[in-house]
């Protein structure tokens, strides 16, 4: 029996989509009103989607593509729109002051 095995690669990836779509689905399920916002790929960043509540409270994760990301908001029962054809809403900025002031 040998003492190190060689993982497979796809472990991790596995273990780290189910991690972005628990943590996707949790924060969905304990706030209210959230909605799912589409960022596109840049030359730094890969696509994200970042779900935001009627609180403004937000949270960002990478996602495959624009397509992943509807999946995952038609799953999660939330709206989606493309943050480049609708912007971000002003509770999320409001919210980001907030944070900033209070700190």
């Amino acid at each position: 029996m040998p003492l190190f095995r060689r993982r497979s690669r796809q472990a991790p990836e596995r273990d780290a989509r189910h991690a972005t779509l628990e943590h996707l689905a949790e924060f969905a399920r304990t706030r209210v009103g959230v909605e799912a916002y589409i960022e596109p790929q840049t030359n730094v960043t890969q696509t994200t989607v970042v779900l935001i509540a009627t609180s403004g409270e937000w949270t960002r994760r990478r996602v495959p593509s624009p397509g992943a990301a509807r999946k995952i908001a038609q799953d999660l029962g939330i709206p989606v729109y493309d943050v480049q054809l609708v912007g971000y809403p002003q509770r999320m900025r409001d919210w980001n002051a907030r944070q900033r002031s209070g700190r």
